[in-house]
């Protein structure tokens, strides 16, 4: 029995830790091949690890390794979301900073192209969405993201942008250093970073749900719903059409969600109208997954 019941989180380690390997390999492979054919500083403590790389080769002739600068970088971060967000949730984030930092010394240089606008829109687009997979499985890629997860879990607020505009200083000083068109060409790729991340981040998006139902039927739907660890709020309503007394429900879910909700809903009520709302930005308690 105990084995058995062990199946589905073994299963879960593994995936989780294999998701890992997989985005950080992608995240090394970028470096090396489209953030190093640019000459760009990608943001973050990433970036932050490839300004001191390039000062000390370039004020005094030193070539420092990746991994040990980015694995010091971290501990700070690290800290922090261990104590707001979790211990497994940062041991697993430690797992991908220790992974890429390993693999971006391994993995040789490689030039795909040397067109600075395409180097910066699909090595951006390309580095979130290897930041997106760690998302997927509930971890980070670390630095930065650290604090945007702690964030968003304590404050309820996106703070993507936020990183966003700390990135740009960073870049600024990069500019002022080793030349601004470099650095304007980073803020791209961070750009489109920063959007590949918002529009795929599971757990940043919302939606309203409006769903208009019969009194009978209304208690299977809120069952529904109340499944997903949401609640909902009941309308009482005459249909114009038919004129018959009817119910709206109101609810917020997370976006992930709305497929299979619908489903369930359709189930309990084949004749219910459900209208998805995209939502912008949620005030007040809203119910979050734990990541740990």
């Amino acid at each position: 029995m105990t084995t058995i019941d062990q199946r589905p989180r073994l299963k879960e380690v593994l995936t989780r830790v294999l998701t890992i390997a997989l985005s950080s390999l992608i995240v090394a492979v970028n470096l090396k091949s489209f953030v190093a054919a640019g000459d760009l500083f990608p943001g973050g403590f990433t970036g932050i690890t490839r300004l001191i790389q390039r000062c000390a080769l370039e004020f005094g002739g030193v070539e420092l390794p990746f991994g040990p600068i980015n694995l010091a970088l971290n501990a700070v971060p690290a800290f922090i979301s261990f104590k707001l967000v979790g211990k497994r949730f940062t041991l697993y984030s430690c797992l991908t900073i220790l992974f890429t930092s390993i693999f971006t010394d391994l993995v040789p240089a490689m030039t795909i192209t040397e067109d600075k606008l395409l180097i910066c829109i699909f090595g951006g687009m390309i580095n979130g969405f290897a930041g997106c997979l760690c998302l997927w499985v509930r971890v980070t890629s670390g630095g930065t993201d650290f604090i945007a997860i702690a964030l968003s879990e304590r404050k309820n607020v996106d703070a993507w942008n936020y990183i966003l505009c700390g990135n740009v200083v960073l870049l600024m000083i990069a500019g002022h250093l080793f030349g601004w068109e470099k650095a304007l060409y980073s803020i791209l790729f961070q750009y489109a970073t920063t959007q590949v991340i918002k529009m795929l981040d599971p757990d940043g998006r919302r939606a309203t749900l409006l769903i208009v139902t019969g009194r009978e039927t209304a208690g299977g739907v809120c069952a529904q719903i109340q499944e997903t660890n949401h609640t909902a709020t009941l309308i009482e309503g005459v249909g114009l059409y038919n004129g018959e007394p009817c119910v709206m429900i109101y609810s917020v879910v997370n976006d992930g969600e709305v497929r299979s909700l619908a489903r369930k809903i359709r189930m309990s009520d084949p004749k219910a109208f459900v209208n998805v709302l995209r939502t912008q930005r949620v005030v007040g308690k809203f119910y979050r997954r734990p990541r740990d």
